[in-house]
């Protein structure tokens, strides 16, 4: 997610294996005490560490926005425990042989919180408004634009709303006509700016509409109560309505924002909440605690190297210095301590499992490049005096761009010490600016080095990889390489039509070679959270896109 991932940045740097979450003992819980007929009371008890930024579709773009509209509501399909899309509000689909033409069968049983059934048009009405510039939305126009047929002309203004590449054939059929063959369709049919909306209440409840709870209509496994724009507590309630509810055994969750890890531990320890997030001060104190767990996340972090503002870093043997002259594995194990591990490569661990047909051995993606760039002092060394002497300089002053808060002065400051420590004649100038102001200046391109993270809005190695084409929107660092492209460019679109998906994979096995071969980034680290969780919460699952936990499955267990 485009700007949740931007502010986990801000939050960590200036912030899997798919999992069930669950660990082996606990303290008795006081929120899930048996009930007066002999049953497990089907509550949990939850923390966050921010308020609902919104609840409108629409508009969001962060990872708490996203989890309660998850919950609340349902697109065509949900992911399961492995990740893979699963039937919802769809039952099944049809593709047309060029891979341009997606037909979704609707289930006839499937309702709105008040009543109304939950049809065709309100996926139309949905998409429509997401990309409509009146909306002002962020998410719209960026994962629809060159996948839904229209819908980039749409979002300049050059077309009408209505030509979008959605149709409603009957109440229970949905048409949509894309821009171009998009093998991870299916998984971006998961994502919430893709979900219906009701447009008789939406528009009914005008500019009021997602303002509170009162203000809302769900269609997903729970509703939310208690809830404004700017509470610090709500509750989610089981759907009665939902048209799976006899698989919800959850009753209601109960949220409180808590932005201390400590306070969230306290709580805890004493039974209040059932879930607590680590930071790396308490993970030492707490990974023997028998509900201690960790799990990983699709996160990618990685310096970013500017080759169009400093002429040493448009030297390959420079970036390849810089690269390897670096300790990862002690910035992950001693600085972050809460789990995550060094990375050497760009597409992450436990993320893109390969498709059937490929002559290679592994599963995923990760199995067959491997690691393409690790921490060695020496190889950096070599690389660093080529470097110099191309250069014809025996120093090179540079600037590393970093945030203002405790966490990212400390990683940067490890960052450079290291840098500067084994690559002799190198002078790094750290410039540590507020969050908003390094992002300005990230768009601007205007540093030289910089810390930047990634994380996946659909399951395929092209959310990475689609980073570096050149002039692309995230690219800002003036890396440019044909055959990149071109294998990215065969990716999406020839090879990206049924049938060819091992084709399509070892384009994006190539084009990582590539990225490494200029060394065009150099990957630090891939993040993983640490928890405490409670031996009575079973069955919720961890997600690698969207929502970051699934609780249509879960239960408290005594």
């Amino acid at each position: 997610m485009k700007k949740f991932f931007r502010t986990f940045v801000l939050m960590m740097v200036g912030i899997g294996v798919i999992m069930f979450i669950s660990a082996c003992t606990g303290e008795e819980d006081e929120g899930n005490q048996e009930s007066a007929e002999g049953e497990t009371e089907q509550v949990l008890n939850l923390i966050r560490q921010g308020q609902i930024p919104t609840m409108d579709s629409s508009l969001a773009t962060d990872e708490i926005s996203f989890q309660f509209l998850g919950a609340t509501m349902e697109g065509l399909y949900r992911l399961d425990e492995n990740a893979k899309p699963i039937e919802a509000i769809a039952t099944g689909h049809e593709i047309s042989d060029d891979g341009m033409q997606w037909t979704f069968s609707l289930r006839e049983d499937a309702e709105w919180s008040n009543g109304d059934p939950v049809t065709a048009e309100d996926f139309v009405y949905a998409w429509r408004r997401a990309v409509d510039p009146a909306t002002g939305s962020e998410y719209g126009p960026y994962m629809m634009q060159g996948v839904i047929k229209n819908a980039e002309e749409i979002s300049n203004g050059e077309k009408d709303v209505e030509e979008l590449g959605v149709t409603a054939k009957d109440d229970h059929t949905l048409v949509v006509e894309l821009a171009k063959p998009v093998p991870y369709f299916e998984s971006l049919m998961t994502f919430g700016t893709f979900l219906p909306l009701n447009k008789e209440f939406v528009e009914e409840q005008g500019d009021g509409y997602a303002q509170s709870a009162n203000n809302l209509l769900y269609n997903g496994p729970f509703v939310l109560e208690n809830w404004e724009s700017t509470s610090d507590s709500w509750n989610l309630a089981k759907n009665d309505n939902y048209w799976d509810a006899e698989e919800v055994e959850l009753e209601e969750l109960t949220y409180r924002v808590v932005k201390d890890a400590q306070t969230a531990v306290d709580l805890y320890e004493s039974g209040e909440v059932d879930r607590a997030q680590l930071t790396s001060d308490l993970v030492d104190q707490y990974s023997t605690h028998d509900d201690y767990s960790t799990r990983s996340k699709p996160v990618l972090y990685y310096l970013k190297m500017n080759q169009t503002r400093n002429e040493a870093l448009a030297n390959e043997n420079i970036r390849e210095a810089i690269s390897r002259a670096f300790d990862k594995e002690a910035l992950a194990n001693e600085i972050l301590n809460d789990g995550s591990i060094a990375a050497n490569a760009l597409v992450p661990q436990d993320f893109a499992p390969l498709p059937e047909g490929m002559d290679v051995e592994g599963e995923e993606f990760r199995d067959v490049n491997g690691d393409l760039v690790k921490y060695d002092v020496e190889k950096a060394q070599e690389y660093w005096e080529k470097g110099l002497e191309e250069l014809g300089k025996d120093s090179i002053e540079l600037e590393f761009l970093g945030g203002d808060t405790e966490t990212s002065m400390v990683m940067h400051e490890f960052l450079v010490n290291q840098l500067e420590s084994n690559l002799d004649g190198l002078d790094l100038t750290l410039k540590q600016v507020p969050g908003e102001q390094k992002l300005e200046l990230d768009a601007n391109m205007d540093y030289d080095i910089t810390l930047s993270g990634w994380g996946p809005d659909y399951l395929d190695p092209y959310s990475f990889l689609g980073l570096f084409e050149t002039g692309g929107p995230y690219n800002k660092m003036g890396y440019s390489n044909e055959e990149y492209d071109q294998l990215l460019a065969e990716a999406q679109n020839e090879l990206a039509t049924p049938g060819k998906e091992a084709e399509r994979y070892q384009n994006f096995i190539e084009a990582e070679k590539i990225l490494f071969e200029d060394a065009a980034i150099a990957p630090v680290y891939q993040e993983y959270v640490s928890l405490l969780v409670s031996e009575k919460v079973q069955g919720v699952i961890a997600n690698p896109i969207g929502p970051t936990y699934e609780y249509k499955w879960a239960e408290v267990t005594e």
